[in-house]
């Protein structure tokens, strides 16, 4: 009987290739997709909005945190492929009571590569993944990032959340050239206005996701930050860690050079 061992160091003994698949991780999902794996993959959340066919077509088992395990059921998997990060401990480990779930624990480039190739060997896909995975390495090889600028991220407005170090919107930061104001905090920690005021960064990004920043954020913002250039960003771009790069690296290089343009 095969085993493989997941991000998280546990081991999933299978008889063959999953034929049952479920996805609990939106870039995980658009992953499958690109792999090829139209028949086998049966279940997704209602975040997998790419791509569009599978997220209007295929069963949605509820969120990335709760799931409607009635449904999971009836969808009678044979692997269920999840994130620590993104999924919710409790929940992931009553689905590993019944059905073997691959966990993925990423925070950078290597370990989105590690990801794409397991998971392809896994799912009798070795060489797509192979070559996805190498088209994503040339593309970050020929990169050019900017002046070490010195930004934060905001992921949330109230209360206001910033990604920090030991997550992967740090990893793309810092592809961008760019300096994590709060690259010495860890995680996604809570400021107050007047610390954001303190740090007094370069730029000011306001992602898409989790929590929808729009134009009015922005003029809040620069109205506080009069001498911060503020910008809305793509969080995918920043957040998702599947095929969704291949697409990353020209959005962040057009992303670079209009900013450093801008300072």
């Amino acid at each position: 009987m095969p085993a493989f061992m997941d991000q998280m160091g546990r081991t999933i003994e299978l008889d063959q290739a999953p034929q049952r698949i479920i996805s609990l991780v939106p870039s995980q999902t658009e992953f499958l997709y690109d792999l090829g794996l139209q028949d086998e993959l049966l279940g997704i959340t209602k975040f997998c909005v790419h791509p569009e066919q599978w997220y209007r077509s295929k069963t949605r088992v509820g969120g990335t945190k709760q799931y409607h395990f009635d449904r999971i059921a009836s969808l009678q998997p044979d692997f269920i492929i999840g994130n620590k990060e993104e999924n919710d401990k409790e929940q992931i480990e009553r689905l590993m009571e019944q059905y073997p779930v691959w966990m993925s624990d990423i925070y950078g480039l290597e370990a989105a590569y590690e990801m794409m190739l397991n998971l392809g060997e896994i799912l009798g896909k070795s060489k797509r993944a192979e070559t996805l995975v190498n088209q994503t390495r040339l593309g970050f090889a020929n990169f050019t990032g900017g002046k070490g600028l010195k930004v934060v991220y905001l992921i949330w407005h109230n209360p206001i959340m910033a990604a920090a170090n030991h997550t992967f919107i740090q990893e793309m930061l810092t592809q961008c050239g760019w300096v994590n104001a709060l690259a010495e905090q860890r995680r996604y920690p809570q400021l107050t206005i007047e610390a954001l005021q303190s740090l007094n960064p370069d730029l000011l990004l306001l992602s898409s996701e989790p929590f929808p920043f729009k134009a009015k954020h922005v003029n809040f913002y620069r109205e506080h930050l009069p001498d911060t250039q503020v910008k809305l960003v793509d969080g995918e771009a920043f957040s998702w860690y599947g095929t969704r790069l291949l697409k990353t690296q020209p959005y962040l290089q057009d992303l670079v050079n209009e900013l450093s343009e801008a300072l």
